[in-house]
Order: structure tokens, then C-alpha cells, then sequence
């Protein structure tokens, strides 16, 4: 027997330890020829996913296992046998790291009584000496424990395996090479030191024994190991490899199946469930359209066996619906007729034209992925719910491999090779945010620093190493896996950062691969917005109002929509969207699903918005290439605008089963990942030139495919989606103050803050009302106005630094009548100290003690009350005239307690300096021709970087009269990054471009006025 397995080897997923991915490992140990490679990363299996499809692409065999330390305890790699043993590690994995917090574990000794079997160990000594050690091992793995022996070219090796091997006889063990791998190759050892002095919280040149003496840890050649091991250890690896015969493919997992009542199989009550449903649904009787949908889909899903998903989503939904909780399912379900009669979509697939194979199809034999929704602030509840059903042990929430940015592996990196903090912090903001490229020569002499120095060239080398590689694991924002069986048979589950919360360590994106069910339960403020907006309504008007009532096809909504007044909207709301509306004009909802779809990378890189747009406003001929293809097109003027409909252009042009259809939508998600595209290539211009289509529309249509890349949006999303978007449309038309209310109540959500939802409710003439103790509740509010619309009340929640339980306090002690004072105020909400000097500041106290500086003068005075004196009001002091706050003081005040102010825009008052500066207001734009080179000047309160912008950066200007757009192009970017990312108030000079009704500014040079300001506290929403 010839050749070595590699039983010892941490990947990159051993955090801050392994620095290699696995599928670099595999790449290098197919390579030197090895003929197994055992994944045992520390305590955990979150990488094995990974590691078992490299396996697959690389041909070497994949060996399960963990390396553990047991407390006051021997070092072991424990090695998955069979799927016995794969049971016992997840079990074992799982009750480490539950007892303990979030990134820790801890393995007792008793914890391998009796649960080990179907697991091979491997023995790490820590002396040649401790027999007593090795005894109790062999007494609890019998025949299946090792006596592993790592050589690394230390002073001392012969010795050691002169040690190990007498240690192993005496004990009657057998003896066996192992390599203790922590990375594929040697290069890679100095971002091993760093990741070692990163995960002591030292530097590298403070970490000393804690780094490895020299880099032997990588996967070394067979013939170098043939010189540093017997060859009877080496043939021992074999031996164990041999042994090693379980596959993650053998994993089978089971649906719950306790929601069936007595009496019913899964297939009768989800048949039972959709025949109610759809006399809901179809209150007037059933179309012949949708029976044969239904009975079709239900047949497919008895035929693969997902009764018991349908019926878990349902359960869940249920819950949330009979506890009022706003929810909306979307994605792929809303292809499927069974899932609208049970209530989890809203779209009525038999209006539509969606295909069900997106959702669900025998080739791809996976179950379906459902997305619901539910009110950001309400699903906890849902979770909650879920955890209560199935109790911890059947369900928690997947993991999300939180991977390193730039900007984090330049911090941590920096402070491993002992960079001084503000060169840290200045390093971390060359690189920005939103991109994971390093920064340029260009942005570092920018920022200081000397690109040709040795130091910062060894900084920037390793954290281009770093980035990429798995941080730690994050909690998915509401991804549950819920199974028969408890989860610890099938993956570990460990504690989440959040209380009351668990997570299986294995990332979302690796789920369909072993084939878990997966229930997205998401949070969208929207429908927190939305909710609170009827019961607003409800409140003012005792008017009810469902998303099921709200008036379908109005006029007064659509003229609303075609001139972008749509801030604070779903989906619309952007400054790309708000540009695009005023050409779409959209009139139906169809429009709209096409509108939230149209502004998207894959339509954009496909090149699909402009021909769509001339088609639409009658510039260009609609043409079909066939008749058949006009079916696909025609309601998107025959350009392909949705992942169904190259799915269905596939089926019809290129003779593509519906399953075969769903294959190419995957390929399109993941070809920039993975590739895949190019076999689709072939096969449908192969099909395509059978069926008659020319090769030039075959390799346009194939283009347009590439375009959609990872970004392709789906119909089905779209048209749920859009569902929210004429709703929230809705409401701002005609509820207008009721909505932005809901909005401030239901923040942080959206593109946009409370300010600039105040100041556009003021631009439409609408009444707002300050932060008042005396009729202020927690949340804003709505009051009789001088209109037919309420005015809108800011709650005291605007007060920053205000905490929830003074505000409620003040809210329910004003229910026993008015406040007389600031002291009958502390009195009976019993506020601290704290809190009455934000009230003050914040210009609550007016209408008890006067203006600002009065108000902080009455409050200071307010001392703790002996108990004698209880219920006894303080003498009344003489009146102390304090000077009344200027306009600009009260204005700096006011952004600066509650972010708003409701005096004049901070622009109104430096109104005159800008117009010395030429500067022009938003409202003049629209006099002004198109293609003059103008400045203007306003409040940076957005900005934006599409992914698909190349560099560009979109930046939203606003003054006392609006907002500008403007588009600053890379390189201006680059060159003035300072002034872009920094400035508070931004001075462009640029060229105006105004076509169609929309408005741009082409910046040509930025001017940073923010000293202008003098300390004004306006925050924007960057890069949302």
C-alpha cells in the first residue's frame, strides 16, 4: 500500500487558524496525489459543505471529522466513520457549543460516555508520557482510537517519534502520521502568523510561542513525508481513509409532519386546505384555469413528497395572520396556485403569466424556497412562534458566513503588524464600505500615506489574502430550518449572539446542496409602515382599510406616480426610480411590476430599459422574432425584462423541458461565481437555428442573458413587490400625513430619515406640529389639522438620547389630566435628571416654561423631593429673563436634538451667501436649458453606488425647496473622494441635463462648504 491521506487539516473556516480555503486544499492535495483529506476545522462542521464540493470537483475523497480540545483534557481529531458517526459529532459538536456563549465551546469528559459511536479518534499527545491519558481513550474508543504523531522539522523530532512510538506500544495503539495542516502551501505562513496574533488580540511581534516555529503546517509532497515518517505510519492513513466510507449525500432529511390532524395524511390535509382556500379566494367560483392549476400542482407536490412544507408555511402564516400581524408572501410562491389559496401570496398566478416550474419542478428535485414577510417589528413574535412549535432541538435559524471586507482585513491586519490606531482607522477609510477592492496608490498618497513603504506594501499583501476569508458565523436574518428529527442528527447547532435565538452552522447558500428545507421568515418595515397607517386611519377617520380594500386603478395614485412624488414609498422611492418614473408614466399595475423590475442591474447590463422605453413612448416598432415568442413578449413590448421569461424563451425557441428552463435561470444566478453559462450557449443556439431563429437573434438573445448575470429579477418578486408599491402609493396620495406618520413611527427603514419625510410632508403644504410634552405621546400622532388632512404630531422617540420608558412614562401620566408645570411634570412621570435637560434642549418644555433657555433654567432647578414634602409643589421663583434663542441657534438646536427642524431650512438662512457663490436652488432648475454648466448647493442627505454604476456615484443635494440629483462619474469621484464622502454641504459645479421631465446635475467639480453650517447636525443616508 502506497500514498497518504491527510487526516489532520483545518480550513480557512477554523476562524482566524486555517489559512486556506478548502477548495485550495483539495486543489493541492490532488495535486501531490493524496488519496483522502480530512476536513477537521475546530468544533465545527460549517465549512464541510464547502469542503465536500471540492471533494467533488477535485476527485479527492472527503473525510469528515474535528479537531476538540476536551477541558483539563487530551487534544483529539474525531473522524466520521458512517453515518452513525456523523450523528455522534453533530450531537457532540452541538453540546460544546451550546453550553457556552456565541464563538466558544467546551467539551467535558463525560460528554463522550457512551457517544461515540461511529467515530474514529485520533490521539495528540501532549507528552510521550501520559499513559493514564491514553488508557482512559482506549477504554472509551476501543479499536478505534490512533496514536497520531506530527512531525515538523522540529530540533527535536526524533526524539519526539522515538517518544510517541514507545508511548504507543506500551499502550497498545496503533501509530499514525498526521500533518496538523493549517494551510495549502507555504507562502501562505506569514498570513498564518497574522491570523494568530489577530485571534490573540496581540501583535505579530508580541505573539511569540503562539506562532508555529516555522511553516512545515501545509500539505506537504508525499516523497517529503516519506522522509520525515516511517513508511508504517504513512500506510496507516490509508488504512483509516479506507475506514472512512460516509458521504454528506447520505443524509436524509424529513419534513415535520405533527400539523396533520387525526384522520387526514399530509396529501388529503393540504388537499382539504387549498379546496377552502380556493372558495375563499374564488368567492364566485373557481376558473376552469385555475382547478386545472391547482390540480396540477398538487399532484406534483404528493408526487415529490413537500405535503408537509406547504403545510408548515401555512401553519406559520396562520399564526401570524389570526395575531394580526401584516405578512406577504413573495419570491417563486407567487407562481403557485396552492400558495395563494392558502393565504401565504397574494398574486392570483391564474391573472398571470408566471410559470410554476420557477417555483417548483420535478428535474430540479429540490424543494421550493418560500419568502414571507412579516412587520419588521412584529417578527420576533414569528420566531418566537416557530421555536415554541418545534422546540429548539427541531428548529433554528441558518447561519451567513460573515466573510472579510477590505476595509475589516486592513483594520485587523494593521493592528497584527502594529500600525498606530489613527493610521488604522485612516487606512480602513481608504478602502470605504461598499467594495471589496483595496485602495489605490492614488487614494492612499491621498490619505497620507507612502505607498512604496515596506511596512504598509506587507499590510496591504496580507489583507488582500484575508479578503474573502470567513470572519466568523452570523445569524441569517430569518432563514429557519425546521426538521422531523432533531437538527443536531443532521448539522450542529450552536448558539446565536442574540438571546434566545440558535443557528445551525451551516451557511443559507449551502442548505439546497444537502437538500434542508429552508422557510425565510423576513422583516420589511413597509408593512410595518403600512399596518400602522390603518390603524392611524382607523383611529382619525373610523375608516378600516385592508390591502385587499384599498381601492384598485387610481387615477389620482398613477398622476402621483408619473411625476416621482414618491418619497418614502416601497420600491419607487430611490432617486434611479424617481428619474425613470416621469418616461414609464406607469398607469395599471402591470406597470408597476414592470417598474420596480426596470430599474435593476440585469435589465440595465442587458440593455434592455432603453429599447423597452422607446417601444413604450412609440419610438421604435414593437417587433416579435415569431409568433410563438410574441406569447413570451408581448406584455413586456417584446424585450425580455424577467427571469421567466428567458426561462420560457428557452421552452419555446429552444425546445428546453420546463425543469431544463429552471437550470438556466440557476446558471444565470451563479455564472459569475461559479460560470456555467457557456453549455446554455450552445444549447440554445443549437435549438434556436432548428426552430427557424437567426443566429444574430440567437447570440443577442444569449448576450442579453449574460447581462442578466446575478442580478436577473424575477417576475414573481416583482409582481409581489408591487402589490406593496401601489399600496404605499396609495396611502401617501390620499393619507398622506397618516403615512408619513406610519413612516417615522416604523424607522429606521427605507432611503429616507424623519427629516426628510417632515420636510417633503411640508413641501406638499401639509401641517406639521413640534415635540410638545403637554400632547406628544412616544410615537408620532395625529391631530385635528386645519384641512381635510390631520396635522402630524412629532412623538418625543425624535428626541435623541431619549429613552422609550421616559417617553411612555410621560405619556400615560398625562392620561390624569394636563401638566401645570415642569415640576408637576417631574413629579408624576418621574423623570431623571437626564431626561428633563433633553426635553429641554430638545424645545418639549414650551408651552410649561417658555423657550430653550428658560426650559433648561426651570429644569435645573428641579431638586429631589424629601419625603416630607411629597405631593407639595416648590415655591414658585421669580421670573428670570433669559434671552430668547435666535432663529439659527433655535435651527442648530433643533437638528441637533431631534434631527428637524420646523423654522426654515438651514439653506433658507445661508440662502444669500450661496446666491454670492452663484449657487442656484432646486427650484430655478426647471427655467433653466438644458446642458448649462450651473453650481448648486445643498445638504448631502444621500448617496448611492449601484452595483452595476461602475464607480458612479449618485448623490441626492437638498435645499428649502427640494431635491437635486447628481451624478458624479468615477474618476471625479476618485479625485475628490474628500469632498464626495465628507462634505455635509456640497457645492457641485456641473453641467444640467434635463430630459423627458427628469433632472440631472453632471458634476464636474465639488466644493465642500460644510464650516458654513457652524455645526449644524444634518446626518445623511449613505449607500443604502
Amino acid at each position: 500500500m502506497s500514498g497518504y491521506a491527510e487526516l489532520h487539516c483545518l480550513s480557512n473556516f477554523s476562524f482566524q487558524r486555517g489559512a486556506s480555503s478548502a477548495e485550495e486544499l483539495f486543489k493541492r492535495a490532488a495535486q501531490h496525489g493524496y488519496r483522502a483529506l480530512g476536513i477537521t476545522d475546530e468544533c465545527t462542521l460549517s465549512g464541510i459543505v464547502r469542503a465536500w464540493q471540492a471533494s467533488k470537483e477535485t476527485g479527492v475523497p472527503l473525510i469528515i471529522g474535528s479537531e476538540m480540545r476536551i477541558e483539563h483534557g487530551p487534544r483529539l481529531v474525531l473522524l466520521v466513520e458512517n453515518i452513525d458517526g456523523y450523528h455522534s459529532l453533530c450531537r457532540l459538536i452541538t453540546l460544546a457549543r451550546r453550553r457556552t456563549v456565541k464563538g466558544e465551546y467546551r467539551v467535558l469528559r463525560e460528554d463522550l460516555d457512551g457517544a461515540c459511536k461511529g467515530l474514529m479518534a485520533l490521539w495528540l499527545p501532549d507528552s510521550p508520557d501520559d499513559d493514564a491519558t491514553g488508557e482512559w481513550l482506549r477504554d472509551l474508543f476501543g479499536v478505534r482510537l490512533w496514536l497520531a504523531i506530527e512531525l515538523h522539522c522540529g530540533a527535536d523530532d526524533a526524539e519526539r517519534l522515538r517518544g510517541l512510538q514507545t508511548l504507543a506500544q506500551r499502550l497498545g495503539l496503533p501509530a499514525v502520521a498526521s500533518g496538523d495542516v493549517h494551510m495549502h502551501a507555504r507562502g501562505r505562513r506569514a498570513l498564518q502568523d497574522t491570523m494568530t496574533a489577530i485571534r490573540h488580540h496581540c501583535t505579530v511581534a508580541e505573539a511569540g510561542y503562539r506562532l508555529y516555529a516555522n511553516g512545515e503546517r501545509h500539505l506537504r509532497s508525499i516523497d517529503r513525508l516519506s522522509g520525515i515518517y516511517p513508511p508504517e505510519l504513512l500506510a496507516e492513513t490509508l488504512r483509516i481513509a479506507k475506514r472512512c466510507q460516509f458521504d454528506l449525500g447520505q443524509l436524509k432529511y424529513q419534513y415535520p409532519h405533527e400539523l396533520v390532524p387525526v384522520g387526514h395524511s399530509p396529501s388529503s390535509w393540504l388537499r382539504e386546505l387549498t379546496e377552502q382556500g380556493a372558495r375563499w379566494r374564488w368567492s364566485e367560483g373557481i376558473t376552469e384555469q385555475a382547478r386545472e392549476q391547482i390540480e396540477k400542482e398538487l399532484s406534483l407536490i404528493a408526487e415529490m413528497g413537500y405535503e408537509s412544507y406547504f403545510l408548515t408555511v401555512h401553519d406559520i402564516v396562520r399564526y401570524a395572520r389570526e395575531q394580526a400581524i401584516l405578512c406577504q408572501g413573495r419570491g417563486s410562491a407567487a407562481n403557485s396556485a396552492v400558495c395563494y389559496a392558502l393565504g401565504i401570496t397574494e398574486i392570483d398566478p391564474s391573472r398571470s403569466s408566471l410559470l410554476f416550474e420557477r417555483f417548483l419542478s420535478k428535474e430540479r428535485n429540490e424543494p421550493p424556497d418560500i419568502d414571507v414577510d412579516f412587520e419588521h417589528d412584529r417578527r420576533e413574535e414569528v420566531i418566537q412562534y416557530i421555536f415554541r412549535r418545534y422546540g429548539r432541538q427541531r428548529a433554528a435559524l441558518t447561519a451567513v458566513v460573515s466573510s472579510y471586507h477590505a476595509a475589516g482585513a486592513l483594520r485587523d491586519v494593521g493592528k497584527a503588524l502594529g500600525l498606530p490606531p489613527d493610521q488604522i482607522n485612516a487606512l480602513a477609510k481608504c478602502a470605504g464600505k461598499w467594495t471589496d477592492r483595496l485602495p489605490s496608490p492614488e487614494r492612499l498618497i491621498e490619505a497620507g500615506f507612502d505607498p512604496e513603504s515596506p511596512i504598509l506594501h506587507r499590510v496591504m499583501v496580507l489583507a488582500g489574502e484575508l479578503v474573502g476569508f470567513p470572519r466568523h458565523l452570523s445569524q441569517h436574518p430569518g432563514g429557519f430550518v425546521i426538521s422531523e428529527q432533531p437538527l443536531e442528527t443532521l448539522v450542529p447547532v450552536e448558539n446565536a449572539a442574540m438571546a434566545d435565538r440558535t443557528i445551525i452552522q451551516w451557511d443559507k447558500d449551502d442548505l439546497d446542496l444537502v437538500g434542508l428545507l429552508k422557510v425565510d421568515i423576513l422583516a420589511l418595515g413597509m408593512l410595518s409602515a403600512i399596518r400602522r397607517t390603518f390603524d392611524l386611519v382607523r383611529d382619525y377617520r373610523g375608516r378600516e382599510l385592508t390591502l385587499a380594500t384599498i381601492p384598485a386603478k387610481d387615477s389620482a395614485t398613477f398622476d402621483m406616480i408619473g411625476k416621482a412624488d414618491t418619497v418614502g414609498v416601497f420600491q419607487i422611492e430611490s432617486r434611479a426610480q424617481m428619474a425613470m418614473l416621469p418616461r414609464m408614466k406607469p398607469r395599471t399595475f402591470y406597470d408597476l411590476v414592470i417598474q420596480v423590475a426596470i430599474v435593476r442591474p440585469g435589465p440595465i447590463q442587458g440593455d434592455m430599459v432603453h429599447p423597452y422605453l422607446r417601444r413604450r413612448n412609440g419610438e421604435e416598432p414593437i417587433s416579435y422574432p415569431s409568433d410563438a415568442l410574441k406569447r413570451v413578449f408581448e406584455r413586456t413590448l417584446g424585450v425580455p425584462l424577467f427571469q421567466e421569461q428567458v426561462m420560457a424563451l428557452a421552452i419555446v425557441a429552444a425546445d428546453y423541458t420546463p425543469g431544463e428552463a429552471d437550470q438556466l435561470r440557476r446558471s444565470m444566478a451563479a455564472w459569475k461565481r461559479h460560470g456555467g453559462l457557456e453549455p446554455h450557449k450552445l444549447r440554445l443556439t443549437e435549438g434556436m437555428l432548428r426552430n427557424g431563429y437567426t443566429l444574430e437573434f440567437a447570440e443577442k438573445i444569449f448576450e442579453q442573458i449574460r447581462g442578466f448575470g446575478s442580478y436577473g429579477f424575477p417576475e414573481s418578486h416583482a409582481a409581489s413587490f408591487a402589490l406593496l408599491t401601489y399600496a404605499s402609493c396609495w396611502l401617501k396620495c390620499h393619507e398622506p400625513v397618516a403615512f408619513a406618520c406610519a413612516l417615522i413611527n416604523s424607522w429606521p427603514m427605507g432611503f429616507y430619515s424623519p427629516d426628510q419625510i417632515l420636510q417633503d410632508l411640508r413641501r406638499h403644504n401639509l401641517e406639521t406640529l413640534a415635540v410638545d410634552v403637554r400632547y406628544s405621546d412616544w410615537d408620532c400622532s395625529l391631530e385635528p389639522g386645519q384641512g381635510e388632512q390631520p396635522a402630524l404630531r412629532m412623538g418625543l422617540r425624535m428626541i435623541r438620547g431619549l429613552r422609550e420608558e421616559a417617553g411612555r412614562s410621560i405619556e400615560s401620566a398625562r392620561q390624569d389630566g394636563p401638566y401645570q408645570s415642569v415640576a408637576d411634570l417631574d413629579r408624576r412621570a418621574g423623570l431623571d435628571a437626564r431626561s428633563r435637560e433633553l426635553l429641554a434642549d430638545a424645545d418639549a418644555l414650551r408651552g410649561l416654561a417658555g423657550h430653550r433657555h428658560q426650559a433648561r433654567w426651570a429644569t435645573a432647578g428641579i431638586e429631589p423631593q424629601l419625603a416630607l414634602f411629597e405631593g407639595i409643589d416648590s415655591p414658585t421663583e421669580a421670573a428670570v429673563a433669559l434671552p430668547v434663542p435666535s432663529v439659527a441657534e433655535d435651527m442648530q438646536a433643533d437638528y441637533a436634538t431631534v434631527g428637524t427642524t420646523l423654522g426654515p431650512h438651514p439653506l433658507a438662512l445661508l440662502r444669500p451667501q450661496l446666491a454670492a457663490r452663484r449657487c442656484r436652488s432646486s427650484r430655478e432648475l426647471s427655467d433653466i436649458e438644458h446642458g448649462r454648466y450651473i453650481r448648486v448647493a445643498g445638504l448631502a442627505i444621500g448617496r448611492q453606488r449601484p452595483g452595476t454604476a461602475t464607480g458612479v456615484i449618485f448623490v441626492t443635494l437638498e435645499d428649502e425647496f427640494g431635491m437635486v440629483n447628481v451624478i458624479v462619474w468615477a474618476d471625479l469621484g476618485e479625485r475628490q473622494r474628500k469632498e464626495l464622502i465628507g462634505s455635509r454641504l456640497l457645492e457641485i459645479h456641473g453641467r444640467l441635463e434635463t430630459k423627458e421631465g427628469v433632472t440631472h446635475l453632471i458634476a464636474g467639480r465639488l466644493v465642500d462648504l460644510t464650516p458654513m453650517l457652524i455645526g449644524l447636525d444634518v446626518r445623511s443616508r449613505d449607500f443604502r
